[in-house]
């Protein structure tokens, strides 16, 4: 079997990299960046066997072409030095072929992030027959309900009254101070 190599990268501004341009590299194909108007165009690139996006059920139908996923996740950072996606780079067993590489990709994909509300976007690239590894794109922010992006993280407090103790997320927390402390002990049962 071949040897064992999983990274995982942070794409952000803050570092001059792209979204766009991470997924037009990763798929060899061209997306045009709507947050800096420049078109990433890696069309000429070789390797790339196969390229697919995966989507939570509440996600937007349009994000299933790339180009709208990534545009989509480009603008909805504000920030100049926003973590924009998570890149995972896997090596892919040489002993097996590139129907068992789908599959191997579409169970972790569907069972570690799809599952966990990320959209994910992976590549597998073998230009040699001797390298097959794969590039996993995940977005940041988790979805709502409605396929409406979301916060990337909360903090949840954790208080106790007693023997009782209750997590509260940011909001939550933020909420009950500017009413009053007594209102904490209401959302007691």
């Amino acid at each position: 079997m071949a040897s064992y190599h999983f990274e995982a990268k942070i794409i952000s501004r803050g570092t001059g990299r792209s979204v766009a341009a991470a997924a037009a590299y990763a798929s060899c194909s061209e997306i045009y960046n709507d947050y800096d108007g420049i078109t990433h165009n890696y069309t000429r690139k070789q390797g790339c066997l196969y390229s697919e996006v995966f989507l939570p059920s509440n996600a937007p139908a349009e994000w299933q072409n790339r180009s709208e996923l990534w545009n989509a996740v480009e603008v909805a950072e504000k920030s100049k030095d926003s973590r924009l996606a998570r890149e995972l780079v896997v090596i892919l067993p040489k002993e097996l072929n590139l129907d068992n590489w789908k599959i191997m990709l579409n169970d972790f994909i569907s069972e570690q992030c799809v599952n966990k509300g990320m959209c994910a976007d992976v590549s597998v690239h073998d230009t040699d027959g001797h390298n097959p590894h794969a590039h996993i794109i995940l977005t940041v922010r988790p979805l709502d309900e409605k396929g409406k992006w979301q916060a990337k993280t909360q903090k949840e407090y954790l208080c106790r009254k007693g023997d009782e103790e209750k997590g509260f997320t940011s909001a939550e927390f933020k909420a009950v101070q500017a009413d009053g402390w007594e209102k904490q002990y209401k959302l007691y049962p």
